[in-house]
């Protein structure tokens, strides 16, 4: 799986091995990576050669690859208006938000055919609605849903592909009007992707393809007015 070294990533590469995965993390994140007692690639998703060298590795110290999981990301650093946003940074984040995702799709897919494998790609609710100046980043995780559904077409029957789009996943302390703002009553973890991506993984999931899940403790379906 890419970007598993830390955050979501970490957790579903935990979560996928406590299942009997033999789990490979794809990821720039050395230092992080190498804290888990997992198989460690570097890889820059963004780059093919690197992302060839990355599946051949995984094949090679495994035999196979049964799945594969696209959660390397990254935000903008700052928020900047689409006039003033550099074309530089527009094109960071799509080859990491998505050509990434096409790329490990392209090269695992002869392996993911042969062992009727599953995709899961990573991607959020900004796909589906947004803030002022989040351009970038909307585009690529909206571009991945597609790519998603696109790629159950052409890889299926024999392979599987869904995305996963979470909303607000704590990583730091937050408040309790934080969670009161939640339908469920709290915001998410990420133990909580963890499960569903491992969930679409498996057998239990063999009737479902080409379906984006969002996880955001129902605020996509919530009504919200300014008083």
């Amino acid at each position: 799986m890419t970007g598993g070294a830390r955050g979501i990533g970490r957790a579903i590469a935990l979560a996928l091995a406590g299942r009997g995965y033999r789990v490979a993390i794809a990821d720039l994140d050395a230092a992080a990576a190498r804290k888990l007692p997992l198989q460690f690639l570097r890889c820059d998703v963004a780059s093919e050669p690197s992302v060839r060298a990355c599946v051949r590795a995984a094949v090679k110290r495994f035999g196979r690859l049964d799945a594969l999981v696209n959660n390397a990301g990254i935000a903008s650093p700052h928020a900047a208006p689409v006039d003033k946003l550099p074309l530089a940074e527009w094109k960071r984040l799509i080859g990491v938000n998505l050509t990434g995702a096409f790329l490990m799709a392209k090269h695992a897919a002869p392996h993911l055919r042969a062992a009727h494998g599953a995709i899961v790609n990573i991607a959020s609710t900004r796909a589906l609605q947004s803030e002022p100046d989040t351009e970038a980043y909307a585009a690529s995780k909206g571009g991945l849903v597609a790519l998603s559904h696109a790629l159950a077409m052409s890889l299926g029957p024999r392979v599987r592909v869904n995305c996963v789009s979470p909303g607000w996943i704590a990583h730091a302390k937050v408040r309790k009007k934080d969670h009161a703002q939640h339908p469920v009553g709290r915001v998410g973890r990420d133990e909580d992707v963890a499960g569903l991506v491992a969930y679409l993984l498996s057998d239990a999931a063999g009737f479902v393809t080409g379906q984006n899940f969002v996880i955001d403790g129902g605020m996509t379906r919530k009504m919200i007015y300014v008083d």
